[in-house]
C-alpha cells in the first residue's frame, strides 16, 4: 500500500475511536516510563556510587520511550483529521 492510501483510510476513523486508540497507546510508555525510573531506584539503592551512570542511561531510556507518545499522538491527529 502506498502512503496515500494508508492516509486515506486513516481519514475515515471516527475521531472518538481514535482518540481511546490514543489513550490506550499512551499506556504503555507510562509503563516503560515507571519500569526506567523504578530501576534507577533500585540500582541506586544497591550501588550508591553508580548514581550518576544511572541516571545518564534513565534520561537517555526515557527520551525513547517518550518519542513513542509523541509518534502516538502524530497519528490521532492524522486519523481524525479529514
Amino acid at each position: 500500500m502506498s502512503a496515500s492510501v494508508v492516509l486515506a483510510q486513516a481519514g475515515d476513523i471516527n475521531p472518538g475511536l481514535a482518540a481511546i486508540g490514543y489513550g490506550l497507546a499512551a499506556i504503555g510508555p507510562g509503563i516503560g516510563v515507571g519500569l526506567i525510573f523504578s530501576s534507577v531506584i533500585s540500582g541506586t539503592a544497591r550501588q550508591p556510587e553508580a548514581r550518576g551512570v544511572l541516571l545518564g542511561l534513565a534520561w537517555t531510556t526515557f527520551a525513547i520511550v517518550e518519542v513513542l507518545a509523541l509518534i502516538g499522538f502524530v497519528v490521532y491527529f492524522i486519523a481524525t483529521a479529514a
